[in-house]
């Protein structure tokens, strides 16, 4: 229970459903004063109190977890360590795959409970191979990306409520009419850690800064940078270029190299990528298909990202093919391989963000990016 409505519904529900139910409030903040601003953040003293409040009316016993060191090894320092090499993680991720369902599931099984209940948008569907994750009934809201890190174990022990609920206006109106106080509290977004949103600061202070060149794609120097990291491929504001473009359009970054500290700015059809490629994958249940052999999907970059059509399979990695974009320590020898649609590349995909992979409705799997091919091959990845 995080203290928002959708926890508080799911909750709500599942004693409704006549399951014995606890409540767990996850404490994951190492500085227990940290306050909620608006809808700045989450688990903050607040949103604990919130949750408690829930409990109380539902009559359930209610407690707060601390997994706050795992939580800043697992997750805040993963993120730090992630911006050090040039990549652009996803810490919600990071979350859900090493602490909402590890940590809290693995400590809940224990226990002796059936499943962990959370108030995610998403459907789980039995199949004959085992439990599938599929995209809720409306996808505005659907949330079955972030949920893509999870595993055929873990989701034998998954229990989405607010799976077949078509809008959140119907989940707050729900919220109301069960008494519950918060049924119009604002959604949290953001980095929770990051409260104020501001990750360039955030980052200013964790990681150390080198000044370095940034170039264009001649490799001619166009401006200086403070560092990299406080840059993320697709960015257009904020360059404070010394040299204009020739033809006078905006320029975009395109890749960003921590071992030489530089930042490659260029024009924005050069964010177009037909290819990407990565490791650290994970399939949310039994494949039913042969993943060495090329298969139709789509491909999901982003939480809100539209979907692209593409075709996938896992290949061996060639040594040609390590970038220093790679993860650092990374050894895996076989990467997830996505041809994307020329009618619809994506843009701005940078290495360290998860690509979700969809058959249909059905949640396949995920990798994190390595590696980002320009629809331009000729450009430089």
């Amino acid at each position: 229970m995080s203290g928002g409505v959708d926890s508080a519904v799911a909750a709500a529900r599942a004693v409704e459903a006549g399951h014995d139910v606890v409540g767990v409030h996850l404490a994951l903040s190492r500085m227990p004063g940290t306050l909620r601003t608006g809808s700045r953040g989450c688990c903050t003293v607040e949103d604990a109190m919130d949750a408690r409040r829930v409990a109380n009316l539902l009559d359930i016993p209610f407690y707060v977890w601390d997994f706050s060191e795992r939580f800043k090894a697992d997750v805040v320092d993963d993120f730090i360590a992630e911006y050090e090499a040039g990549r652009t993680p996803n810490p919600c991720m990071r979350c859900n795959e090493k602490i909402k369902f590890a940590a809290l599931l693995d400590k809940a099984v224990a226990l002796g409970f059936d499943a962990v209940a959370t108030g995610h948008y998403a459907s789980l569907i039995d199949s004959p191979n085992g439990p599938e994750l599929h995209r809720a009934s409306a996808w505005a809201k659907d949330q079955s990306y972030v949920l893509g890190v999870l595993t055929a174990e873990q989701l034998k022990y998954c229990y989405f409520p607010l799976g077949d609920t078509p809008s959140k206006a119907l989940i707050r109106e729900e919220a109301a009419d069960r008494g519950i106080q918060i049924s119009h509290k604002p959604d949290s977004h953001d980095i929770c850690f990051i409260p104020d949103g501001d990750t360039r600061g955030w980052l200013s202070e964790h990681v150390k800064r080198e000044p370095g060149d940034i170039l264009d794609e001649s490799g001619s120097t166009v401006g200086r940078h403070d560092g990299a990291h406080g840059y993320t491929i697709g960015q257009r504001r904020g360059l404070q270029l010394g040299v204009p473009a020739p033809d006078g359009n905006p320029r975009y970054v395109l890749s960003i190299r921590p071992v030489s500290n530089q930042v490659i700015v260029g024009p924005k059809e050069h964010l177009a990528v037909s290819r990407i490629a990565g490791g650290r994958f994970s399939w949310a249940g039994d494949p039913g298909i042969d993943l060495a052999e090329r298969f139709a999907c789509d491909v999901q970059i982003r939480a809100h990202a539209e979907p692209v059509p593409a075709y996938a399979s896992l290949v061996p990695i060639r040594e040609s093919e390590r970038t220093e974009q790679h993860r650092v320590g990374a050894t895996h020898e076989v990467v997830v391989d996505v041809a994307l649609d020329q009618a619809e590349p994506l843009l701005g995909v940078a290495p360290g963000q998860t690509a979700v992979l969809y058959i249909g409705t059905r949640v396949l799997g995920q990798f994190t990016i390595d590696r980002a091919i320009p629809a331009d091959s000729a450009q430089a990845a």
